[in-house]
């Protein structure tokens, strides 16, 4: 069997099927956005990520700093998307020959700056040869209460499906990238033309993790019952939640929250801005369940929008169109093993 016919999931699921917890202080292994383990107080979140050259990421637009703080930030992502706080993250890399301990360092400067930004402390790693491009595996460790985590398993029928932010920016922004890389080709002294889309540009070379959402919903007194960073594309993400909660959904392609520029480059490259939407992923927003009574709650949140409702698992997941017609949510979202 290829295992491009699994996917991501499928080959995770089928690897940890029915896999044993041996421990009391394992409280969650394998099937979230972290694992969660017991600690005195509090409980620790695990959560690990591993970037590729050629296939998560291309140097040639990708600056090495960028890519150190985005490497580090997707990891920050994962333990908010569990209610939670990153403390430690570990950072190994496979380094070819081709690289220099100046272009590491260039590297290092971009982890070491997001650990300063979100007050987390780098505690060790491992570094090792690699026979083709640069490898990069940064493991966070977090924590949370034991009562406020939030898993991807727990939205119930009527609850609210909320996103943070805007969506398919990251996605069109490497659609410029990669446009402006095809363009250079052959050419010695070549500018790219980034002008007025800076901010595409931006949330896909260096991505936040909402850090802000999260302390927002805690000052609100808001415990979402479902929540996940939108990492691979808002349809794949709902269809998670869905799928580990045993519900269905209703998300209003209205409602679906998109930026200016988002929406012109989508035009110029004669691509449905919607689709890059729900599919483009690396936007990092959080996305989230709330039940019904916290609509007024959630609603005055800033950088929070309502998109739609769960709804029982028989009414399978959908998008209602402008016109009031009903598309099947498809996961179709970045996939690394295809």
């Amino acid at each position: 069997m290829e295992i491009s016919q699994l996917g991501e999931f499928g080959l995770i699921d089928r690897l940890t099927k029915e896999l044993p917890v041996v421990n009391a202080s394992t409280l969650k292994g394998v099937g979230d956005d972290c694992a969660v383990l017991r600690n005195r107080d509090t409980d620790i979140l695990v959560t690990t990520d591993l970037l590729l050259e050629g296939v998560h990421f291309d140097l040639t637009y990708v600056p090495l700093k960028h890519l150190g703080y985005k490497s580090a930030v997707v990891n920050f992502s994962d333990v908010y998307a569990m209610n939670g706080t990153p403390r430690q993250i570990t950072v190994s890399l496979g380094i070819s020959s081709r690289f220099t301990v100046e272009h590491i360092e260039e590297l290092y400067s971009g982890i070491r700056l997001a650990c300063e930004i979100y007050g987390v402390d780098l505690v060790g790693g491992d570094t090792t040869s690699s026979r083709q491009g640069l490898v990069i595996s940064i493991t966070c460790i977090g924590e949370a209460e034991a009562d406020k985590i939030v898993s991807r398993s727990g939205a119930k029928d009527t609850d609210l499906i909320c996103v943070s932010g805007d969506l398919g920016a990251a996605y069109m922004g490497l659609q410029l990238l990669e446009r402006e890389k095809v363009a250079s080709a052959g050419q010695k002294d070549f500018v790219p033309n980034f002008g007025g889309k800076e901010y595409i540009v931006e949330r896909q070379l260096k991505p936040e993790a909402r850090r802000d959402i999260v302390r927002e919903l805690a000052e609100a007194g808001i415990v979402p019952t479902a929540m996940m960073d939108v990492s691979d594309g808002l349809s794949s993400e709902l269809m998670h939640i869905c799928k580990t909660s045993n519900v269905g959904c209703r998300v209003f392609e209205e409602r679906i929250p998109i930026d200016y520029q988002t929406a012109v480059m989508a035009e110029e490259l004669g691509m449905n801005v919607v689709t890059a939407a729900l599919n483009g992923g690396e936007d990092y927003e959080l996305l989230f369940t709330v039940p019904l009574h916290y609509h007024e709650k959630v609603k005055d949140l800033p950088g929070v929008k309502v998109i739609g409702h769960i709804t029982k698992p028989s009414l399978g997941c959908a998008m209602v169109t402008r016109d009031g017609g009903e598309i099947p949510l498809q996961a179709q979202g970045w996939n690394p093993l295809k």
